[in-house]
């Protein structure tokens, strides 16, 4: 009877993640790079296995190979390690002051970051006995250019990355007002720019119109964005201040010290 090599069988995709795990805390618990042999060694995993997940891992950059045959953890996981401690913090920080900013207009407030070419709907304030209001859904997305929190971002970018996003996403629209010309967005982002304030006019959704202000962190980077979005006739510009009061304190809470 032939013996079956368990090293080369398919492996069920479980085991596959609980081995790479188990690569990963390994490469977490030293310093300086590791050897094959060393990392093989200490998961109990025969080096061919280890190898081949280790190459796998390192494809996607989260193990790098400084020399051939060693290995550590890759920045990829640093990455994403910053980008989780960044919405974390930013909703512990916001969920207070948001909900005070309710209380006081009535209208739903949301909580939304970037990831990618769009933006993130984490938190949001609002209250069931207020009337017609506009929710968002927690973990909604939508494109950066037909929000007022994502025209934060983009005019936080420079020439060069807005025009890389406009040819990845077109600029296409949702609507008769969103816009979905380079030259237009451009405008509209140089005037988010020099009033710190974004809109969204009925640009993703006929009948809703929105007001963001940035929230930033501790190195004055742009993490978050406050909207405040409402049925279009009763959007009140009056909010505006209270809007930036409440993203003034988020960011303070952030440890932004600047104006």
């Amino acid at each position: 009877m032939r013996k079956t090599d368990t090293t080369l069988a398919p492996t069920p995709a479980i085991q596959v993640m609980e081995r790479m795990f188990a690569l990963i805390d390994v490469l977490a618990s030293r310093e300086e790079a590791m050897s094959l042999k060393d990392i093989s060694a200490l998961t109990g995993l025969h080096p061919s296995t280890t190898h081949r997940i280790l190459n796998d891992l390192v494809a996607g950059r989260f193990v790098d190979r400084p020399e051939a045959g060693t290995y550590r953890l890759g920045l990829r996981l640093l990455e994403l390690g910053n980008l989780v401690k960044s919405r974390l913090s930013v909703r512990e920080a916001a969920l207070q002051p948001m909900r005070e900013l309710h209380t006081q207009i009535q209208q739903p407030v949301n909580l939304s970051v970037r990831q990618g070419d769009e933006i993130v709907y984490v938190e949001r304030a609002y209250s069931e006995r207020s009337g017609m209001q506009v929710v968002r859904a927690i973990g909604g997305r939508a494109p950066l250019h037909l929000t007022s929190v994502g025209k934060l971002f983009l005019a936080a970018d420079d020439a060069q990355r807005l025009r890389a996003y406009t040819a990845r996403t077109g600029l296409a629209g949702h609507t008769r007002n969103s816009i979905t010309q380079l030259a237009a967005m451009e405008r509209e982002l140089a005037k988010t720019r020099q009033s710190g304030i974004a809109r969204d006019n009925e640009e993703l959704e006929l009948g809703v119109r929105c007001i963001a202000s940035g929230i930033r962190d501790d190195q004055g980077k742009l993490v978050a964005g406050l909207s405040i979005s409402a049925p279009a006739d009763r959007l009140d510009e009056s909010w505006l201040p209270r809007l930036q009061a409440t993203t003034a304190e988020i960011s303070r809470r952030m440890g932004y010290t600047g104006g």
